[in-house]
């Protein structure tokens, strides 16, 4: 492996100084690097940057933290490629290595030692009241379906399979990922799994009714979220995200199908030490 593109947070790197590093160490090293900046991380990376950058690499080095390497992971899982986040953020669940430890990652990465992880995704498609095609998104964290404008509760009622499950009224409702248990997910009372695991959790937000905490699913299942009507006037309007990124708005009567996506995040590993491990002593660091 000597074919490097290096997607870099540029906030958190300043001036560019450590992504200029990395990118001479690997060159005195033999390989090749390009590095693609991204100067907002709310904003996806441009698909034309995307294609020209990665057409022959062969790793993708994500500088920045936990965020980035989501983000970069949902821009660039078309093309396959592995990812590694070094991590320049706070405490972090998916960035292996540190910047004090990048070179040492490359050297091995150079020398084809490393093991490959693969992580579902999870594909949500809009259903539109007018029945015209909507462009499927993806996600590596969760899909949020969530309230916007004045503070009051949406109604969302959801199928499983083609069979009704439930009406949740609430702030909203969390679809996550075995890896993105760790995020929203967690903060709203849902349950940490493994990420290498293959299901799919269903957690409300702040229901106001009796509901379990989390709902675990199939990775095989397909969820249909529809939004339902509290109010005579019918102009609910609930927001949908993918990985915190804003991704649409829905009306009364309009919904989302949500199903396991047929791409996986490849994420390059070096450690074995265990996910319960890196769980403790993260719960550790915040005690």
């Amino acid at each position: 492996m000597k074919r490097f593109v290096l997607i870099v947070n540029a906030p958190k790197d300043h001036n560019l100084e450590e992504t200029k590093k990395l990118c001479s160490y690997i060159e005195a090293k033999g390989g090749t690097c390009r590095y693609l900046v991204n100067m907002d991380e709310q904003e996806s990376l441009q698909k034309k940057q995307v294609h020209d950058m990665l057409k022959d690499a062969e790793c993708i080095l994500v500088l920045g933290g936990d965020g980035t390497l989501i983000r970069a992971a949902r821009d660039t899982v078309a093309y396959g490629i592995p990812l590694i986040g070094i991590n320049m953020g706070t405490l972090g669940y998916l960035c292996e290595l540190e910047v004090s430890s990048a070179c040492k990652g490359i050297d091995c990465m150079m020398q084809d030692a490393y093991m490959l992880e693969e992580r579902m995704m999870l594909c949500g498609t809009q259903l539109r009241a007018s029945h015209t095609e909507a462009i499927p998104c993806r996600a590596l964290n969760d899909i949020v379906i969530h309230r916007t404008g004045p503070l009051s509760l949406v109604s969302l009622i959801v199928y499983v399979n083609g069979k009704y499950l439930n009406t949740f009224k609430g702030d909203g409702i969390i679809l996550s990922t075995p890896t993105g248990s760790t995020g929203y997910n967690l903060s709203a009372g849902g349950p940490v799994v493994d990420p290498k695991a293959q299901l799919i959790l269903l957690t409300p937000i702040n229901s106001h009714m009796f509901s379990p905490k989390s709902i675990v699913l199939d990775a095989q299942d397909e969820i249909v979220i529809e939004i339902g009507s509290r109010r005579m006037q019918k102009d609910e309007i609930v927001d949908v995200s993918f990985d915190g990124d804003h991704g649409y708005r829905l009306k009364v009567g309009e919904g989302i199908q949500i199903s396991r996506a047929k791409e996986k995040t490849r994420i390059l590993k070096f450690s074995e030490i265990s996910f319960l491990e890196i769980l403790r002593k993260k719960m550790e660091a915040y005690q």
